[in-house]
């Protein structure tokens, strides 16, 4: 983000919300683990891995990739079987195709859930014992790493990592990281406008509940229909707050909503034989992702000016946007502006960019300040963006993780970002542009919080 503010359109990525939190926790579990503690997870991981490839070989199946760490590619006769059998075991294999399952472990798997699954794929759940005593003890002597892959260096030298391993030790030195930060349990913190200020612990209770927290993104359809009528019923209600036709939940942060909601104008225009429209206009006192997104959308930058309180300049947008009438995209409008303002000529500029035939963006990064007085919709934008982790109760500190809901009008909804799990009832996709995020529901974990507040 600091390189966006300062770099603007010349910045090399429009990355805001970096999923830090997640990182921390990643961190923290290097730390209470140690780096022999992550190697025995690993090795373990790995020889369970050896023994369900050793029981399906020996029960007439072949694993298709010989060089392996944690995932099997398994052939089978009769992939919809082994679905079936799993199933009624409550085990969820990969589908890969009618005679090809995949199959991933990790370090939370027991040897009762090893011996399920050897015994769906027809293995000899007497054998375990022996395959466990002729599994390799370790990676770095496993036949299945090539030579050369197991790490051979040391990993996490630093001393921190070889302190803190029983639960008295950890607990105490996270209160002590917790002491040296500055929080609104000490004092008054400035972080601007668009930072919702308070977390309720009734709304982050539920991600909690297994339920939603152990959901694979990739979770067969029936096993979700509770989480999807939640997701459906978040995307009714942010729509409505917004005053716009359709939302997506996909984006993870909300500079991924702005490229999204710039990908789909630009979807838009090219359906209406407009694609020579590259241009998009951005005031010089936007957030540095404004720009930063519209490159990354195939647009070029035109910067418009603010007068000398930091307002939108309407006669340098009024110019810009007639001289570039042609090729004319977008704007990018932050309301209110980046200063806190409500500047009364936001309806001006929205006509000017309308009557010039471009889409008007709107920043959703100060939306606390509009929620129950007016909504982007009523005043004609087309498209904004959300950040749940500030508007909407999820927690913003520690970077993440992020939401960056899009919500549109309803000639751009048929330009939201799809993914090949998002289909119709009769198996075609919901959208023909590709998605933003890998999981088609982005960070789908954190939706409750938003979903508890509203």
């Amino acid at each position: 983000t600091r390189e966006q503010h300062i770099r603007r359109e010349k910045a090399s990525s429009n990355i805001c919300t970096a999923q830090a939190l997640l990182a921390n926790m990643a961190a923290m579990y290097a730390v209470y683990h140690g780096p022999a503690g992550i190697r025995d997870i690993a090795n373990r991981i790995h020889r369970f891995t050896q023994i369900l490839a050793s029981s399906v070989v020996r029960a007439g199946l072949v694993v298709e990739n010989e060089s392996y760490f944690d995932t099997l590619r398994i052939r089978v006769p009769d992939a919809a079987a082994i679905h079936a059998r799993a199933n009624e075991r409550r085990i969820n294999l990969r589908r890969i195709d009618a005679h090809t399952v995949g199959v991933t472990l990790d370090e939370a798997i027991t040897r009762e859930e090893l011996a399920h699954l050897v015994d769906v794929f027809g293995g000899d759940v007497s054998a375990l014992d022996s395959l466990a005593s002729a599994a390799a003890p370790s990676v770095s002597q496993s036949a299945a790493v090539p030579e050369g892959l197991a790490r051979q260096s040391a990993i996490l030298a630093h001393p921190v990592f070889s302190r803190y391993h029983s639960e008295t030790e950890m607990l105490r030195y996270i209160t002590q990281l917790q002491g040296k930060d500055l929080s609104l349990a000490n004092a008054m913190i400035p972080l601007g406008s668009c930072t919702m200020k308070l977390n309720a612990t009734t709304e982050l209770i539920p991600i909690t509940w297994p339920e939603f927290g152990s959901i694979h993104p990739f979770a067969p359809r029936e096993q979700t229909q509770g989480y999807a009528h939640m997701i459906a019923d978040l995307e009714r209600d942010l729509a409505a707050i917004t005053g716009m036709a359709a939302t997506t939940v996909q984006p993870n942060s909300g500079a991924q909503g702005e490229y999204a909601g710039l990908r789909a104008i630009r979807a838009y225009q090219a359906s209406q034989g407009e694609s020579n429209r590259d241009i998009c206009l951005v005031p010089e006192s936007a957030h540095g992702t404004n720009p930063a997104s519209a490159v990354m959308a195939g647009l070029s930058v035109v910067i418009v000016k603010c007068d000398a309180k930091g307002n939108l300049d309407l006669a340098d947008l009024e110019a810009k946007a007639a001289k570039h009438s042609a090729r004319l995209s977008a704007v990018m409008i932050t309301y209110p502006s980046t200063f806190g303002v409500f500047e009364d000529g936001v309806l001006r500029a929205i006509e000017i960019i309308h009557q010039y035939g471009g889409q008007v963006y709107m920043d959703g990064a100060n939306m606390n300040a509009q929620v129950g007085l007016t909504s982007p919709g009523h005043m004609g934008a087309d498209v904004c963006h959300l950040n749940n982790h500030k508007t909407l109760a999820i927690p913003h500190g520690g970077g993440g993780p992020g939401v960056g809901p899009i919500c549109v009008k309803a000639h751009l909804a048929p330009f939201l970002p799809g993914h090949p799990e998002l289909v119709k009832a009769d198996g075609s996709p919901q959208s023909t542009v590709g998605p933003v995020s890998a999981a088609p529901y982005g960070s789908a974990g954190v939706l409750p919080v938003t979903w508890s507040y509203i």
